[in-house]
């Protein structure tokens, strides 16, 4: 994967990482330069806010923010940068991420934030979003992103036999 970065994904703690290597690797196979950062609302709000106002500058074009619990850093990230901001509800301990989803579903009209669904399956569609985003600008990424719908496609079985 190589050229310039073009989608940041950070998450607010190290051990969402479990969640979040999953749009990672879906960039990954579809050759979108990315970056992963630890990145948290309440913990380190400089480096937000750093991340958040410096983004378009170093020239990302969306950021996935996954976070769980009270789930501040996809909506927090998107008042602060004019990117598309794809917000990914961490499975929680208490609430199996339904706190992190209502957290990041609620913004304010005015502040967007295209949430995702809970865990692996949200942070799987927040990388094909991504793709599909960057997608709109860049046929070559086009391609390989139908090239790898259409392999989704053929490896859906016809029977339920073998």
């Amino acid at each position: 994967m190589s050229g310039a970065v073009t989608v940041g994904i950070i998450m607010g703690s190290r051990s969402d990482w479990d969640t979040m290597r999953h749009a990672a690797e879906t960039l990954e196979a579809l050759g979108v330069p990315h970056e992963c950062k630890v990145v948290s609302a309440h913990r380190t709000p400089q480096r937000l806010y750093d991340y958040a106002t410096g983004a378009v500058g170093r020239g990302l074009k969306v950021i996935i923010a996954g976070a769980g619990g009270a789930a501040h850093l996809p909506g927090m990230t998107a008042s602060m940068t004019r990117l598309p901001v794809l917000g990914v509800p961490v499975e929680s301990k208490a609430l199996k991420g339904m706190d992190s989803l209502l957290s990041i579903v609620q913004m304010p009209g005015g502040i967007p934030v295209a949430t995702l669904a809970i865990g692996k399956p949200g942070a799987i569609n927040a990388g094909l979003l991504a793709a599909s985003i960057l997608a709109t600008t860049d046929d070559v990424l086009a391609d390989r992103l139908d090239a790898w719908r259409a392999r989704q496609t053929e490896a859906v079985a016809e029977t339920v036999e073998d």
